[in-house]
């Protein structure tokens, strides 16, 4: 029987890049028809242990990584990004540039979303992510320059991301955005309008917070760029931000504790929630107006 590889995994939880390779291997062995107890065995590794990587309960060093990926055969740069990503799987930082790395990013922030028990997300410029709806994403999508199956694909992945704070057990979102991204023109004026109106539906929520961060109130953390902070039930926090053709994991203690300060002052110069609300539906209806 083959010698398995274990990387130590933090007892707090899975750093990103662990929760991304996860990920990768959950969905390699869901497409592959097989269960993860055949593929162990076909390995020649103990009982269940394709499983466990695809849980997280344990994590495969890349040695491994690359015999599964033999198996199911997965060749080229595929193969070498998961293993490089098995390689630094227990380091907890993550700092990707270029849009070659962005997959692996966005399949971080995907686990981190499932798994997160609340999150805080500042948006400078956009409506956040998970409060978007497709019209409003596919502006988005397609401004970027993206294929129209790929602005699809973009499409329904945003939708479905949202799930998190609409599912039974539901993340708790604090969404901190700022005024100039109700009115910036992304979108058909149309489109704006079922987004504005699609925000106060989600503030009705009980677990979505918005509030609306005015223009002109002089120097806060916010103004250096957006953010994302995971909270987790067994782990440590997390924060994400993600720029054009870069984006960045922090879980570095005094890193991420300067994130949660920077959103107590954030919230310092923001609307209340009521009126937060009262000012999206005044934008709406003058925005209505006009069409």
């Amino acid at each position: 029987m083959a010698t398995i590889r274990l990387v130590p995994v933090d007892t707090t939880g899975l750093t990103t890049r662990a929760r991304a390779l996860t990920a990768a291997i959950r969905k390699l062995v869901e497409a592959s028809g097989m269960s993860g107890r055949e593929l162990s065995q076909r390995l020649g590794f103990s009982h269940g242990t394709v499983s466990h990587w695809a849980t997280g309960r344990r994590l495969p060093g890349p040695e491994d990584v690359a015999s599964l990926l033999t198996l199911l055969g997965i060749k080229g740069e595929e193969k070498q990004r998961l293993i490089e990503l098995a390689r630094h799987a227990a380091e907890p930082n993550w700092l990707v540039v270029g849009m070659p790395g962005i997959p692996q990013q966005l399949a971080g922030a995907i686990e981190s979303e499932r798994h997160a028990s609340a999150m805080v997300e500042w948006s400078r410029d956009i409506v956040p992510g998970l409060l978007q709806t497709a019209d409003y994403a596919r502006a988005l999508a397609t401004a970027t320059g993206l294929s129209e199956s790929e602005v699809d694909a973009r499409v329904l992945l945003r939708v479905g991301r949202s799930e998190v704070i609409t599912r039974r057990d539901p993340v708790e979102l604090l969404a901190l955005i700022s005024e100039d991204a109700l009115h910036e023109k992304i979108c058909v004026p149309e489109v704006m309008l079922d987004q504005l109106r699609h925000l106060l539906d989600m503030a009705q929520r009980p677990n979505v917070t918005i509030q609306v961060v005015p223009p002109r109130v002089g120097w806060h953390p916010g103004l250096i760029g957006p953010f994302v902070l995971y909270s987790f039930p067994d782990a440590q926090p997390v924060v994400h931000f993600e720029h054009y053709s870069s984006g960045a994991f922090v879980i570095d203690e005094d890193d991420v504790h300067a994130y949660q300060e920077a959103v107590k002052i954030i919230r310092g110069v923001a609307r209340s929630p009521e009126d937060s609300a009262k000012l999206i539906a005044t934008i709406a209806d003058d925005l209505e107006k006009t069409l």
